[in-house]
């Protein structure tokens, strides 16, 4: 009778132990992410006099201010304002576009197959592993003759092109799982190609466009390459935007306003892990136990 009452207190223990080493990575991790806030919170004085890790003595968003519209980026004035629109007006029909477009690549090579399906499905995924500095010039040359260099249709269209290979990896990976039966009991009752990719196979893709619209959401807003080839001077997204504030010329470096600028272009990934982060994760786990 005495294993129990030993077992208990070592399962106890154990769990106290692994909750305060995660505890312990959790705060190190997000030590980066206290710096940036607390520091965009003080003024220059307190970041002179203070230590990096201090609390700000009289919190102030004077600093996110200067950053979003009165800050100066390079040659150009307006904080980080019209960046930040470029990038959503670039980010939402860029991340549709090229979910849908995977999705339809994926219900096709996995439940369409065609002789060559599975050679240009292999092509495909060359452009996942593919280095972005590859696409550069002949991109920009395509961007060229379509007329449409060195705008927000351009990047658009640059990202769409990037993504599609991804979108179609994942919406082919998960459709391979969905029963074939199910395509064939809906042509046998006369649905055709569209019909059953938006009324049965659409409805089904949850999890996975969930983990799709976070996936390029992400890799879209955050890049910086593209953004910095392919745009015009009207047409910067915020990584760009950023890039120019951080080394704007400036006789005393405002660290808040950079640190304020920082967190504006990362609030929108923030936002998006934090509301959706739990069904990303279990996107990711869809049909990965069948049975």
């Amino acid at each position: 009778m005495s294993a129990p009452s030993t077992l208990a207190p070592r399962l106890t223990l154990g769990r106290i132990a692994l909750f305060a080493a995660l505890g312990l990575f959790a705060l190190f991790f997000l030590t980066p992410l206290y710096v940036m806030v607390s520091t965009s919170l003080k003024t220059m004085e307190e970041i002179r006099t203070g230590t990096l890790l201090s609390l700000p003595m009289s919190p102030s968003f004077e600093a996110w201010a200067k950053a979003w519209s009165t800050a100066c980026t390079g040659t150009d004035c307006g904080g980080l304002k019209p960046f930040f629109l470029n990038s959503v007006f670039m980010v939402v029909p860029a991340v549709a576009l090229s979910t849908l477009v995977g999705a339809l690549n994926g219900y096709v090579l996995s439940k369409w197959k065609f002789r060559g399906s599975e050679f240009m499905f292999a092509l495909l995924l060359f452009g996942v592993f593919m280095p972005m500095q590859v696409v550069l010039l002949p991109m920009s040359q395509v961007l060229g003759w379509l007329g449409i260099a060195s705008s927000v249709w351009g990047l658009i269209l640059v990202h769409v092109i990037a993504g599609i290979p991804s979108t179609t990896l994942f919406f082919r990976n998960y459709y391979v799982g969905l029963p074939d039966e199910l395509i064939k009991a809906a042509m046998l009752d006369g649905a055709n190609f569209w019909q059953i990719f938006r009324r049965i196979v659409l409805p089904l893709s949850t999890p996975i466009l969930v983990v799709t619209l976070i996936w390029q959401f992400t890799n879209i807003w955050n890049d910086f390459l593209y953004g910095v080839v392919f745009s015009g001077a009207d047409s910067k997204p915020i990584t760009v935007g950023l890039n120019n504030l951080a080394n704007t010329s400036s006789t005393v470096k405002e660290y808040n306003v950079d640190m304020a600028a920082a967190m504006i272009a990362a609030l929108p990934t923030l936002f998006v892990y934090i509301v959706a982060g739990k069904y990303f994760v279990r996107g990711l786990t869809a049909g990965a136990v069948k049975g």
